[in-house]
């Protein structure tokens, strides 16, 4: 019993009006007398307590004397709460953000590998739209269910993959070995941008210095617009590499070694 107060005090009734709501859906009509003696509490509060469900239109009087009370269906009272509940969450979400100032949205460090492995799968889970992703493919496995789920609930998948790839879904871009990116290093860096409003940024090996994985997780829109940049101007370039092999060769030579040279000297 004691559960199902605080389940009644939870959606906005005080501890007396769940135990006189309680005592009337056990038995009704009752008197408020008969009611104290159920609800097991004073008999001027259980009056008190009566008045405020009546003014709640929670229970209802009868026209008889001495004055009976019926409650609402248990069904009508959690309808009402939660068409409430879900009223006032709708306005909050609307109206909270409009009275945000002008800031800089912070950077979060996100640090261990159980850490580093959830908060990427929260934010594959959170997606609506669109997934941008840049991963290896040791890194893939441990998200690919997250990442087939949400392509199954209608969400747009891309992801620029290397180290010897492959996936089923989504759009792919692979990116060869010698790609002019050069992921073949072994960083196991990951990108991942969600919706144009979330992005994070990292690497899934563990820092030389601190000895454990760190990353970076933000919704600052200037650090989301760089870290999409860096993914699509990624698939951009594995496209080129693919449809133009022969002529990319011919004007920077194998594994891109000339433009490597101008652009890194």
């Amino acid at each position: 019993m004691e559960d199902l107060i605080e389940k009644l005090k939870d959606i906005g009734l005080n501890g007396n009006e769940a135990k006189v709501y309680i005592a009337l859906v056990k038995k009704f009509p009752l008197t408020g007398y008969e009611i104290s003696k159920i609800a097991n509490i004073q008999q001027a509060r259980a009056y008190d307590a009566l008045k405020s469900l009546e003014a709640k239109q929670i229970v209802l009087p009868s026209n008889t004397k001495p004055v009976s009370y019926t409650p609402i269906r248990p069904k009508e009272l959690t309808k009402r709460f939660k068409r409430k509940i879900n009223s006032t969450i709708d306005f909050l979400e609307k109206k909270l953000p409009e009275i945000k100032e002008n800031s800089i949205e912070p950077i979060v460090p996100v640090s261990g590998s159980s850490n580093a492995h959830e908060k990427i799968i929260e934010l594959i889970q959170s997606a609506k739209k669109e997934i941008f992703l840049l991963i290896s493919s040791s890194d893939h496995k441990y998200f690919e269910q997250a990442l087939m789920d949400a392509y199954n609930r209608g969400v747009e998948i891309k992801i620029s993959g290397y180290d010897n790839f492959g996936q089923t879904f989504g759009r792919i871009f692979v990116q060869s070995p010698m790609s002019v990116l050069d992921n073949k290093t072994n960083l196991k860096t990951i990108l991942l941008v969600i919706d144009n409003s979330e992005g994070l940024y990292g690497a899934l090996k563990p820092n030389p210095k601190s000895g454990d994985i760190e990353l970076i997780w933000t919704q600052n829109s200037d650090i989301v617009y760089l870290i999409k940049s860096y993914i699509t101007h990624s698939m951009y370039l594995t496209d080129i590499e693919e449809k133009f092999p022969e002529q990319l060769k011919y004007f920077y030579g194998a594994g891109m070694k000339k433009l490597r040279e101008k652009v890194l000297n």
